[in-house]
């Protein structure tokens, strides 16, 4: 995977994601009525054992392993495997990713809910792995946006960064991001004097028990930008272009290498895969992308299970 920067936060799946996903997987199992299947009452012996392989039944980039063994054990009488492909690496169709043994009427239980978290995260990792893809060469880097399913944060920007991209924002907590609607009806001189207040206010006397990670600003024109580069540096770590055209970004990258050279530019808005190179060959240094999170198509992962009276239980 990508390297992170100093900015980014690191995302581990048993610290982060884990504890994020577990209400979220008791809703989600109750939803499923896993505890009530009224089919495998009816048609699996309570002592059938069985084994149940997950693949991938597309190419995609992995991302999600451990959602086997947090969904295994919700439920008594399995045990989750891995072993097979790793989160971050790009397979091909029919790869291995784990599985799942024990009981048939619990795996049977967990089938669909571990399904559609895996299929959302590889789908995630893929998109991703995409856009990262298509600006290779450029020194721009792809990252993520808030624009999340409910709930499903934390899996979903773990996946950015299985796909080789950043974590612009985990919430509204951990980062300084001046949006537009903070900053209506100011002049660009006002919205410079405003950045410049939080910025010092941020760093020296930060209100919440999380320090900001940086500080950004976003502009919707060249004036406000202009303003923004008159602050010593440091002040702003991220100007965030808002919705410019091509012409309009390569005269902010001019004038932020005239005047302020560490200044992050960050272009957002309406970022597409057929748009993407170009925006990144303009010489902006990040592009947020909200596609890589609202809008994913769903991976095919498959679950192949196999009557097996001989999968031992004691170390289940």
């Amino acid at each position: 995977m990508t390297a992170m920067t100093a900015m980014e936060p690191a995302i581990c799946f048993s610290t982060d994601v884990a504890p994020s996903l577990a209400a979220l997987v008791d809703i989600a199992l109750e939803e499923d009525g896993a505890s009530r299947d009224i089919t495998s009452t009816l048609a699996l012996d309570v002592s059938a054992k069985g084994r149940a392989v997950l693949r991938t039944r597309e190419p995609c980039t992995v991302s999600g392993v451990e959602l086997i063994a947090l969904l295994a054990q919700r439920v008594e009488g399995v045990r989750g495997w891995t072993g097979g492909a790793l989160d971050g690496t790009r397979v091909e169709a029919g790869a291995t990713i784990g599985g799942i043994e024990g009981s048939l009427r619990s795996i049977l239980g967990i089938e669909r809910v571990l399904l559609n978290l895996l299929g959302l995260a590889c789908a995630t990792a893929t998109v991703t792995r995409s856009y990262v893809d298509a600006i290779d060469g450029t020194r721009a880097r792809i990252f993520d946006t808030r624009k999340t399913l409910p709930g499903l944060r934390m899996l979903q920007k773990y996946a950015v960064h299985c796909g080789g991209g950043g974590t612009h924002r985990l919430g509204l907590h951990d980062a300084v991001l001046l949006k537009d609607n903070h900053l209506a009806g100011l002049s660009p001189s006002a919205i410079s004097a405003k950045v410049a207040a939080v910025s010092t206010r941020a760093r020296s006397r930060p209100p919440f028990a999380l320090q900001p990670r940086f500080v950004c600003c976003e502009v919707d024109t060249l004036a406000q930008l202009d303003a923004l580069l008159q602050l010593p540096a440091g002040v702003l770590d991220i100007a965030l272009v808002d919705n410019f055209s091509l012409e309009q970004l390569r005269e902010a990258v001019a004038r932020r290498d005239a005047l302020q050279p560490t200044l992050l530019l960050e272009a957002s808005g309406g970022v597409r895969m057929e748009t993407v190179r170009v925006i990144a060959q303009t010489g902006v240094d990040r592009i947020s992308v909200g596609a890589l999170t609202h809008s994913v198509r769903w991976t095919d992962v498959g679950l192949d299970m196999s009557l097996d009276m001989d999968v031992g239980m004691d170390a289940v």
